[in-house]
């Protein structure tokens, strides 16, 4: 019987790209970014729906499945209420805050088979966790969750993720790892064309790399793969990296490695300033396309409809923000194995 997967909060369709590879057929995909519904439709073959999930009813997302389909309800809520950046701070007010239970609401009304939920670690800390996590037992669902270490699975980043499977047709868990060995940089982004800072491919609009500060040019000049901004001239350290509270941040204005994983992709990632982002060796941050490709998109996966006119912040959120594909299909496959 054929797994049929409507996907809350989707994007561009990372989670839904990597479901679709795994054989589960994805009819449609919600989420209130509306500048994702190209990526998520020209690149899927599914339809994009643009609306809060707050606002969606049950009988609308039952109306996707076909009559005789196992259903499958995604949800990867926006992760940034539960992320380390936000710890210590407020976060009670941000609106994202109850975005899982009105994922857990469509579960109940719903009725899928199946469910998955996927988020940062630190979302095990928060009650809203907890009771996402009470009401999917009470529902009669067999739940399984863990962090992934996703260079365990193919996935060519640090990235560590809390993923949740539910199943009322059988136990259920996450396959086994499927790497004993990571998948480098240099694995993934060793033979692509060669870019200056500021420049852009003529074969591939997203292989495009943002421009650089003088000073910020001369400073990745100075920086070593796997280094910090402590192997700088004095002369070229940030006046914030002098104070005692610079000091824990290390990775800032670094290189990445060739024979390592890169980092966890943010949404900022095409930015060297902002993390370990820097080319291992040519003197610019990495490009749009490196850090899709670094998410484990495939190299064809359109984001816009008008390459020519990307924006860097914009095209960055969308791939910051997504779930790795090879993720979603590592999911997908745990369902298949029912």
């Amino acid at each position: 019987m054929q797994i049929e997967a409507v996907d809350l909060f989707c994007g561009v369709g990372g989670l839904t790209a990597g479901l679709i590879k795994s054989g589960i057929k994805v009819k449609a995909g919600y989420d209130i970014a509306n500048e994702c519904q190209f990526a998520y439709e020209h690149n899927n073959n599914a339809t994009f729906v643009h609306k809060d999930v707050a606002e969606v009813s049950a009988l609308e997302v039952s109306s996707w499945y076909s009559k005789d389909s196992i259903k499958l309800l995604a949800g990867c809520a926006p992760c940034q209420p539960f992320s380390t950046y936000n710890q210590g701070k407020d976060t009670t007010k941000d609106k994202k805050w109850p975005l899982l239970y009105h994922f857990s609401r469509l579960i109940k009304e719903v009725k899928p088979e199946l469910v998955t939920m996927e988020n940062v670690p630190e979302v095990i800390r928060h009650k809203v966790y907890q009771d996402f996590i009470d009401e999917l037992k009470s529902l009669g669902y067999e739940v399984f969750s863990k962090e992934v270490v996703c260079v365990q699975y193919g996935i060519p980043q640090t990235r560590k993720r809390h993923v949740v499977l539910a199943s009322k047709i059988g136990n259920i868990e996450l396959i086994p790892p499927t790497h004993d060995v990571a998948v480098t940089v240099k694995d993934v982004i060793g033979k692509l064309e060669k870019l200056r800072a500021g420049e852009k491919s003529t074969n591939d609009a997203l292989h495009a790399s943002a421009n650089l500060s003088v000073i910020n040019l001369e400073r990745i000049r100075h920086s070593k793969p796997g280094g910090t901004w402590r192997d700088w001239p004095e002369e070229l350290r940030a006046d914030c990296h002098k104070k005692e509270s610079g000091r824990s941040y290390p990775s800032v204005y670094g290189r990445m490695e060739w024979d390592k994983p890169a980092p966890t992709m943010t949404t900022l990632c095409y930015g060297f300033g902002n993390g370990r982002f820097g080319h291992p060796e040519q003197d610019r941050g990495i490009s749009l396309r490196e850090a899709a490709l670094f998410q484990t998109f495939p190299e064809n996966y359109q984001f816009t409809e008008t390459p020519k006119k990307i924006s860097f912040r914009g095209v960055g959120r969308m791939i910051g923000n997504a779930v790795p594909v090879r993720l979603g299909e590592v999911i997908g496959l745990s369902f298949k194995s029912l």
